[in-house]
């Protein structure tokens, strides 16, 4: 299926998608509200466990990956997503695309509640989402030539293997390096999840579960009917 979009082109990396620019213009927004109100929003719109789970902030799973923590980390997140989101929108289109960045962002904002010790600590970036991103092109396009570093070409399978490693090695490690390596990780876990498992199939156990419960449940039900069944007739032979 062809995709035909209203374009606008910048100078290397191909034309810039209507959700992948919506994305940046937002992320960069956000920043430049952040630059006069920075408490207010990392308060509010990070990503702080105990701020959701203690004052309801449900919000934040989503809002924290619009906020960024300095001009790098936003212009290298941004630069990312240009790269390859670019690429994934025009093949998948803007709608499914859309629902991938957040379903894979907002995955990665969860497994944040994994590390009980980083509660009180806010999170904050598109990361996640990126890293899905990235592991959306390496399975779409496994032969693409990637850069590492800008000076080693791998293949985008991996490309996404290597990155993937890396964030799987981090997360096990115990020192406060200030990023969030589990919610890297967490966004290429649910990209996966999202792309391999047909959603009836994640479903399948829960429904599974439930129509067990309710066997159990009618079984039982139909038990008590019968036992006071038989102490009803019991109760009659010994009037008689």
């Amino acid at each position: 299926m062809n995709y035909r979009y209203q374009m606008s082109s910048i100078s290397f990396g191909g034309p810039l998608t209507p959700v992948v620019k919506k994305i940046i213009l937002a992320c960069v927004g956000v920043f430049v509200v952040q630059l006069v109100a920075e408490n207010p929003m990392i308060q509010y719109f990070s990503l702080i466990p105990e701020a959701v789970l203690g004052n309801f902030y449900l919000w934040q799973p989503f809002t924290y990956m619009f906020l960024h923590g300095g001009i790098f980390h936003l212009l290298f997140n941004m630069l990312a997503l240009f790269m390859f989101g670019c690429e994934m929108e025009r093949h998948w289109g803007s709608q499914r695309f859309l629902r991938y960045y957040l379903v894979t962002g907002i995955g990665a904002g969860l497994c944040v509640f994994f590390i009980p010790s980083t509660y009180h600590i806010p999170t904050i970036g598109a990361s996640g989402a990126i890293y899905g991103v990235l592991l959306a092109y390496g399975m779409t396009f496994p032969d693409r030539i990637i850069y590492m570093y800008m000076i080693f070409p791998l293949q985008a399978r991996y490309f996404v293997m290597i990155i993937g490693g890396i964030a799987f090695l981090s997360s096990l490690s115990t020192a406060n390096t200030g990023i969030s390596n589990i919610a890297h990780l967490g966004g290429m876990v649910f990209g996966y999840l999202y792309l391999r498992v047909k959603p009836g199939n994640l479903l399948y156990p829960i429904k599974g579960a439930y129509y067990k419960w309710k066997l159990r449940r009618a079984k039982k039900k139909f038990m008590v009917y019968l036992n006071k069944k038989e102490r009803d007739r019991d109760k009659n032979h010994m009037i008689h």
